[in-house]
């Protein structure tokens, strides 16, 4: 047998062995992600306690709507915990949200879980839940409504460039990023600014029951730490788990209640994934991962757009 045919014997073996390992690699990622599947359905078919985490910009989010809603409607959820980590976002997104949250509070107990930050919209769904339970250096706070548009005209000066345009009234398409707002149009924004800004000064010191003297004393855009929260009633507890136990069990909830994270019942398409790829890297196969991501996705998009609730930090 010749050098030639050693070769392409190795060569075959090789690509064999590869077929092979990858084809138990699959297999295990697809046990790894069935086991995963079945765990979570049989979890959430049992009593428990629902656990929901909304983390990053709020927005008009659909799937989240959804998850709050099936939590609401399934009978084997006794209650609810709404774990939030947020610096808040469009304050129709946070509208929707509270709303959700309180159709879960109507048929079964729900605590707001205030972790890292919880401001502006953040702290507006908080107010949602039964109780709110923040630690002492959460970040909360920042109630209040702000609209931003850009500016771009100075730039377009410099580079010789305009914009001609004819409207039907002074107002239409305004604020314009091609000029400078006239007197009418930041008062039409001002007013719509303040009119979102009364609700959720309302929305707050009805959830708190609060004076709204009070409410606006603290509604000036001043963020909390926890501890600073409690002594002014924005939040009713410092703690975290034990302490969202204990309100459950003053609610009749079943301490023994396992709190099943509703968050993961979406992943296994990313699980399977995952998997795959780590046991091809176990297997010394990793470079044919190079220059592709089996887990990589298109970046989320999101445009925040119309009136703002949201902590910006290092914001002029």
């Amino acid at each position: 047998m010749d050098s030639s045919m050693i070769a392409d014997r190795r060569r075959l073996r090789r690509k064999l062995w590869f077929w092979r390992l990858f084809t138990v690699a699959v297999l295990v990622a697809l046990g790894f992600a069935f086991y995963s599947f079945a765990v979570g359905d049989t979890k959430t078919s049992r009593p428990h306690i629902a656990h929901v985490t909304i983390s990053g910009l709020i927005v008009d989010d659909d799937k989240l709507l959804e998850r709050l809603k099936k939590v609401e409607t399934s009978d084997q959820v006794k209650a609810a915990v709404i774990s939030i980590s947020s610096p808040g976002g469009t304050t129709y997104g946070g509208e929707k949200v509270f709303k959700a949250i309180r159709a879960i509070a109507a048929k079964k107990p729900v605590v707001s879980d205030v972790r890292t930050l919880a401001a502006s919209a953040g702290y507006m769904i908080a107010t949602a839940g039964d109780t709110i339970i923040a630690g002492d250096s959460s970040i909360t706070g920042s109630i209040g409504v702000i609209f931003q548009y850009p500016q771009i005209q100075p730039l377009l000066d410099k580079i010789g460039v305009s914009l001609q345009e004819i409207k039907s009234s002074p107002l239409k398409a305004e604020p314009s990023p091609f000029h400078e707002a006239s007197e009418e149009a930041k008062a039409m924004i001002r007013n719509m600014v303040v009119d979102s800004y009364s609700w959720f000064v309302d929305l707050v010191a009805d959830r708190r029951k609060l004076p709204r003297d009070e409410v606006l004393k603290l509604a000036d855009g001043t963020i909390y730490t926890g501890r600073q929260a409690l002594k002014v009633k924005l939040v009713d507890t410092i703690g975290g788990e034990p302490e969202i136990r204990a309100y459950l069990k003053s609610r009749g909830v079943d301490a023994d209640l396992p709190m099943v994270d509703w968050d993961k019942k979406s992943n296994t398409p990313f699980l399977l994934a995952g998997a795959v790829s780590r046991l091809i890297t176990i297997f010394g196969y990793d470079d044919l991962l190079k220059g592709q991501d089996i887990n990589g996705i298109l970046p989320p998009k999101l445009l925040l757009d119309g009136l703002l609730s949201v902590w910006q930090v290092g914001h002029d």
